[in-house]
């Protein structure tokens, strides 16, 4: 497959030109990488109005993806707030307000989105009504769309501990009513390439996004907005300048050049990852052999709970540091590893020699609190340009968030922006050692 963006700077670089040009660097190695590192001279293209190499490195990547693919240097954040934009596009043309039931796991950046856009959100929280996962299903999402007059549909899944939602049966509930389908897959971008693909895309998703630097082999803030093939007309005509609004004009060209390297690496990526899998399974069922519980369903997260084996997840971290092995994330129930099928075998390796010799203590009996509801008194619009002030936790009951606070993982919104905190909201506060809280100022 022909890589027309890594081409042209590896010619660029070759011819040894005067750089009359940004970066301020030249081309002059501090970093190492920066001969590498260009702006949109003539024939690099514009990343938001393309016509060149980058409307080549697209195509494609939509050949590989069945979709209108379009590259973000700005992570799947950029992406999120252009799905959130096209949806309140299509509404406003459809001459409504927009309105989104969301899943209860949205990422600060589609609350962030929202606000910015004054897009309502009618929450959805699952049955479990805990933090361990925030699946729903399609009958839950059919019921929440009862009379709510929803312009659309977003979900998370993968989420941050590696649980997946039915995407395909949510999907046909959405399109039933006439509703797109949102999906932020920035954990799972790699689904795409797994025997029998699992992209939210191929499972019906009308606009979705990948952060593509965090499962494949592409550099951070590398990401993918795709439009399904036959999703409303606005969303292919918009993307573009929907995605300039948000993004920077100075995009930068070594990540356009590792998704564009991506293209070529695909079936090699797919190779490795069916290759993999197998030693993927493998280790968990070590790991669980072990004395470990494991959590979650994603082929790539490995999400450890180790209260039961007597740790925390931030003191099993702290073992694996020692020993020169460094996770995703940690907190006091959970320690998070991505996988990768650029992993040797000496990496399981080591992983479970350190693991199998960790000594067993009593259990610690801890549980996160329930996901609290909190009653919405302002929107998140309105919360967003009121004058707030920070106050202590404890003395925060009955006040309105003005800004949200996340736990992370699981990426849980404690409070949002322009929701009254209640009792519910401190406890979940203080087990995520959040001591401080940005509130709507009183009048003076």
């Amino acid at each position: 497959m022909s890589r027309p963006i890594c081409d042209f700077v590896e010619n660029y670089c070759k011819a040894l030109p005067d750089r009359y040009h940004m970066p301020g660097h030249k081309g002059r190695k501090f970093l190492g990488c920066e001969p590498y590192d260009i702006t949109e001279i003539d024939g690099a293209d514009e990343l938001f109005l393309p016509s060149g190499i980058i409307e080549k490195s697209e195509a494609a990547a939509s050949r590989i993806f069945g979709a209108k693919t379009l590259y973000s240097a700005g992570g799947s954040t950029l992406c999120i707030q252009t799905m959130l934009y096209l949806t309140a596009l299509l509404a406003r043309e459809q001459g409504k307000i927009p309105k989104i039931l969301a899943g209860r796991n949205a990422h600060r950046a589609f609350i962030n989105a929202a606000a910015l856009l004054n897009i309502e959100i009618g929450w959805i929280y699952p049955k479990s009504g805990t933090y361990e996962t925030c699946r729903v299903s399609e009958t839950e999402v059919d019921e929440a769309l009862k009379g709510g007059d929803y312009t659309a549909v977003y979900l998370t899944s993968p989420d941050y501990l590696g649980n997946t939602v039915e995407i395909q049966k949510i999907a046909a509930v959405c399109h039933q009513r006439g509703l797109p389908l949102l999906v932020d897959n920035a954990h799972g971008a790699y689904l795409k390439f797994l025997k029998t693909s699992q992209h939210p895309v191929d499972l019906g998703a009308d606009l979705c996004c990948d952060s593509a630097h965090k499962t494949l082999p592409v550099l951070t803030g590398g990401a993918y907005l795709h439009i399904k093939n036959g999703a409303p007309k606005v969303f292919f005509a918009r993307a573009r300048s929907c995605m300039a609004l948000f993004g920077s004009s100075s995009p930068s060209y070594l990540i356009l050049q590792s998704l564009d390297l991506m293209n070529d690496n695909a079936t090699d990526f797919k190779d490795r990852l069916r290759e993999y899998l197998p030693k993927a399974e493998a280790l968990k069922r070590e790991i669980r052999r072990l004395g470990f519980l494991i959590s979650g369903d994603e082929p790539l997260k490995l999400t450890i709970l180790p209260n039961d084996f007597g740790y925390s997840g931030s003191e099993l971290n702290e073992i694996l540091i020692e020993h020169r092995i460094f996770s995703e994330y940690h907190d006091e129930m959970h320690l998070v590893l991505m996988l990768s099928p650029y992993f040797d075998d000496g990496v399981h390796r080591r992983l479970l020699n350190v693991l199998s010799g960790v000594k067993k203590r009593p259990a610690i009996k801890k549980t996160a609190p329930p996901i609290p509801r909190p009653e919405a008194v302002l929107s998140p619009n309105e919360a967003l340009f009121c004058k707030t002030e920070e106050i202590p936790t404890e003395k925060a009951q009955g006040r309105i968030s003005g800004v949200s606070v996340v736990g992370c993982p699981p990426a849980v919104p404690l409070v949002v922006s322009g929701e009254r905190i209640d009792e519910a909201v401190i406890d979940a506060l203080r087990f995520y050692k959040k001591e401080f809280v940005t509130v709507i100022a009183k009048e003076s």
